[in-house]
């Protein structure tokens, strides 16, 4: 029989709280019957009358019952019948609660000191209040200029972190929304918050600016109270709470780290009975926004990570080596003398043996504790973050043991949904790298980076990314928020998207392709990936808006020219200091972005039935198709930038789709990738798609060689130097431990890991044919110095896996279609698409034929056939890496673009032994093929 397995109720995948009257459904179910198709379900709200859905539908399915009343408590249940006429058990009740306020139900102030001390002046606020009867149930509402945690009678009232997160404060409050009911009890009670400036008070960006939002924090906690007598109650922050800067908590910054004086610890502050005559009245924050519920996961320490080495430095400094870069702090156990003060440094990487905090550039990232004495103290932070891999350690008392410390892993808590593992370890772990990269990065908002002083929502990051995002983990409702925070700063700025958001970059208003095209790429993609129709049509003003000013640009030339852009941002010929001096020209990178903008706002147009939008905005998209193509396009098919990124933006946008032109790009840009030496030569906008520039016009083997190749500049580099997250910059540690010298340099962004969606897609093999994966694409690409690879994904229908796998001459690939979907499978080898429905399917095919057959090398043979033989270019690097690994880049570097000078040639400026030692590794290699 079919069973229901899971239900979930809107974004609420980490919880049971919704956000709106009207959540829409989805459900799970699991069958043994192949090819299982839902006919039909029934949903049951509180055991009451069950209403019969006709048809497939079980993924965010519009609520079928009355609107839920603010503060309700419900529970659904499911049961499915499939075409076969079987129908399931009901499933296990799944709990939804409504987790919003009546239209005028906020109350709550504002409140925070009344006469702070200086500049964000962390403080303790509390209030006391009596419960007087049995109470049926307590609900939290709290929310924060800032950051926060509640707590009552002394009780933290959940496990989430940096409450309530960042968003555009003077346009968006979100509050949480928290059960309490155990935690009060008959009489007096009390109510305490932890608050610190967080985001609010922070002076973002990369030098001292102005402060963006406000100067002091301020909480808002609305405490309601529902007896069992059927009386209501409300506490609610105001004029009459009390607060204190003399907590333990003396200052903590988002930049600069935390300083806590266990000394000023005060025991049963947040409990009744609490003398708090001595603290002051608070001061009320005048605000006119009113908060809304969150709709995205908490934070929440997620993993703890246990020290790997302790280092002593060759000037003597201690440091501790987690062996994997992440985002977090330390949690520390430590016994010493009253007012003794533990330093902890925070930085990603080591240089020449120290640590190297060059690249935080002016974020402190230092935690101080001041400790009380007498005995063992815990101490972890709640005002702060850091992105490291080392930290080092200053006036620990005694010997220090590795075991008292451990860092804790802190991100938006996101079912994981996606893995990925293949016969290369160097590829596996650049796998891992991408999934530690987002998880670093996904804190509250999606930043470019963790632990500088930036850590900013750049749109241009999270557009590359979001494919490989909504694979790895269940982002809809993390990214439809920020989507939600985007188009309230677009509106300001009369459709123009910040670079960055929330937006606090007055710079940043500037329209600038890839970054603002976050606006209709992201939507689609949460369409494509989770089925979301509710989100095009949320988000399609914010595109259409957009969309119009690209146009209002390019007037009636339809280019998008002469403007300011990024271009193809941190291409690694670009000098360190000019990361936007990329080889591929920018007014081609904008107008390829223009027809990508206007073509997606087309479709969004035809899903939402906005039939007259639709045809007009295709219109424009074909106009603007044509006008690219006269600008950029020689009749002979090369683009007027001969770099990989033109290519892959005409090949992958869809901008060039007549069969003979993509044919003549694509051996162009195959030519252009062998040439460069199998080495990556885009930028941001670039990397996401040269890979499926390459496979869809049939260049697997040189794909594959650019995927392998770890070399600098590529995907593999990073691992090679022992990377544990994607670096910034294809080089930011150079081959000989040193720092790139640029001013711009992490060691954690998850840009470049874009490359990982295609590693599902394309080389595992498994990808959407129909939003939500409702239909699913199976075609899987054996690569070339692969003997296998598997993939597996948590669809919104169930988990989908693909694999494939050589076994001699012949590949076996392995299928688990999920119930409720089908799926075409294109097996390797070609031949004609199978369609399959849901259960387990092995095929085995011939495996398809690989160009090996390569001939004697010389020194006479030109550089261009070495590089495109695997196996004497690797002898050719290995014989120069022998005498002297910086003369490898010194090679790689000047040979770059001459392909067809004769490799002796091509040598001629490297020392004699080095020649020598050439020659013979390719007269080996000569003899092995003649053998």
């Amino acid at each position: 029989m079919p069973s229901v397995v899971r239900i979930t109720a809107e974004y609420a995948t980490d919880r049971t709280t919704v956000a709106t009257p009207r959540p829409r459904l989805s459900w799970v179910t699991e069958s043994d019957t192949p090819g299982w198709l839902q006919a039909g379900a029934e949903v049951e709200l509180d055991g009451g009358h069950a209403v019969r859905l006709d048809g497939r539908d079980s993924v965010l399915v519009d609520w079928p019952f009355d609107a839920l009343d603010a503060g309700s408590v419900h529970t659904v249940r499911a049961r499915v019948t499939g075409e076969d006429g079987v129908t399931s058990a009901w499933s296990e009740p799944h709990q939804i609660e409504a987790g919003f306020l009546p239209d005028g139900g906020w109350t709550a102030q504002l409140v925070g000191l009344a006469d702070p001390a200086g500049h964000a002046q962390p403080a303790l606020v509390r209030a006391g209040f009596t419960v007087d009867g049995p109470v049926r149930r307590a609900t939290l509402y709290a929310t924060a200029h800032g950051v926060y945690q509640a707590e009552v009678n002394g009780r933290e009232v959940d496990d989430e972190v940096l409450k309530p997160g960042w968003t555009p404060y003077e346009q968006r409050l979100l509050h949480e929304t928290t059960d309490v009911t155990a935690l009060l009890v008959d009489g007096e009670n009390a109510v305490g918050v932890w608050l610190s400036g967080g985001w609010y008070t922070e002076r973002f960006g990369f030098r001292d600016r102005e402060l963006h939002y406000g100067p002091q924090p301020a909480i808002a906690v609305q405490l309601v109270i529902e007896y069992v007598d059927g009386r209501t109650a409300t506490v609610a922050s105001g004029p009459d709470w009390r607060a204190t800067a003399d907590g333990p908590l003396t200052a903590g910054g988002i930049y600069a780290g935390e300083s806590f004086d266990a000394r000023r610890v005060l025991p049963g502050w947040s409990a009744p009975g609490f003398d708090d005559s001595g603290w002051a009245p608070v001061r009320v924050h005048e605000t006119t926004v009113v908060p809304e519920a969150r709709t995205a996961p908490g934070a929440r320490r997620t993993e703890e990570v246990p020290v790997r080495e302790v280092l002593t430095t060759p000037s003597g400094a201690t440091i501790l080596d987690f062996g994997q870069n992440l985002v977090g702090w330390l949690r520390i156990t430590v016994s010493g003398e009253r007012g003794q003060q533990v330093v902890l440094r925070h930085a990603e990487v080591l240089e020449h043996g120290e640590l190297c905090t060059r690249p935080l550039r002016n974020a402190e990232a230092t935690d101080r504790i001041t400790l009380a004495g007498g005995g063992q103290e815990t101490w972890e932070p709640r005002s702060t973050f850091h992105g490291f891999r080392y930290v080092q350690v200053e006036g620990w008392p005694g010997e220090l043991d590795p075991a008292d410390v451990v860092a804790v892993v802190v991100h938006t808590d996101m079912r994981r949904t996606g893995w990925f593992e293949s016969s290369s370890e160097l590829v596996n772990r650049l796998h891992e790298n991408v999934v530690w990269g987002m998880r670093g990065n996904f804190l509250h908002v999606p930043t470019d980076c963790p632990q500088r002083d930036e850590r900013l929502g750049w749109t241009g990051d999270i557009q590359v990314f979001s494919p490989t995002a909504t694979y790895l983990f269940d982002s809809d409702g993390f990214l439809a928020s920020w989507l939600s925070d985007l188009a309230l700063e677009q509106r300001v700025r009369d459709g123009v998207v910040p670079f960055i958001i929330p937006n606090v970059l007055d710079s940043a208003a500037t329209p600038a392709a890839a970054w603002g095209d976050a606006a209709t790429v992201i939507p689609h993609v949460l369409h494509e990936r989770f089925g979301d129709r509710g989100v095009l049509a949320a988000q399609y003003d914010s595109m259409r808006d957009w969309v119009e000013v690209l146009l209002g640009l390019a007037g009636p030339r339809l280019l998008w020219e002469g403007r300011f852009q990024f271009g193809d941002w941190l291409d690694p010929a670009a000098p360190p200091e000019r990361p936007g001096d990329a080889t591929t020209d920018r007014d081609l990178v904008a107008s390829a972005h223009l027809f990508r903008s206007t073509d997606l706002l087309a479709r969004a147009a035809v899903l939402l039935g906005r039939d007259d939008d639709a045809a007009h905005y295709r219109k424009l998209a074909e106009d603007v198709r044509a006008a690219f193509v006269r600008e950029y396009v020689t009749p002979a098919g090369r683009m007027m930038s001969d770099t990989q990124t033109a290519y892959a933006m005409a090949l992958v946008f869809g901008i060039v789709t007549e069969p003979g032109e993509r044919r003549v790009m694509g051996e162009r840009l195959a030519e252009l990738v062998r040439v460069a030496g199998y080495r990556v030569a885009t930028g941001f906008v670039g990397t996401p798609i040269v890979q499926d520039a390459l496979t869809d016009t049939g260049h697997l083997d040189a794909a594959a060689r650019m995927l392998l190749q770890t070399q600098c500049p590529s995907w593999l580099y990073p691992v090679t130097m022992g990377a544990t997250t994607v670096w910034e910059r294809w080089d930011s540690m150079l081959p000989d431990g040193t720092v790139n010298p640029g001013q711009m340099t992490s060691f954690n962004h998850y840009a470049f890991g874009a490359i990982a969606d295609w590693l599902h897609r394309v080389v595992a093999g498994l990808a959407p044919a129909a939003p939500g994966y409702r239909e699913l694409e199976i075609a899987p690409h054996p690569l070339p110095g692969l003997d296998w690879a598997r993939t597996a994904h948590e669809t919104p229908y169930g988990r989908a896996s693909v694999g494939w796998e050589r076994r001699g001459d012949r590949i076996v690939v392995d299928v688990v279609v999920p119930a409720n979907t089908t799926a075409t499978v294109r097996l390797p080898g070609g031949g004609e698409p199978i369609s399959v429905g849901s259960g387990t399917h092995r095929w085995e095919v011939a495996a398809p034929a690989t160009s090996n057959g390569h001939g004697p090398v010389t020194l006479d043979t030109p550089l261009s056939e070495v590089i495109d033989d695997q196996e004497a270019y690797d002898a050719l690097l290995g014989a120069i890496r022998a005498r002297d690994e910086a003369k490898v880049q010194q090679f790689l570097d000047e040979t770059r673009w001459l392909p067809h000078m004769a490799l002796g040639h091509a040598l001629g400026r490297m020392p004699a032994e080095i020649r020598e030692d050439v020659r013979g590794a390719v007269e080996t290699v000569s003899r092995g093929r003649t053998a």
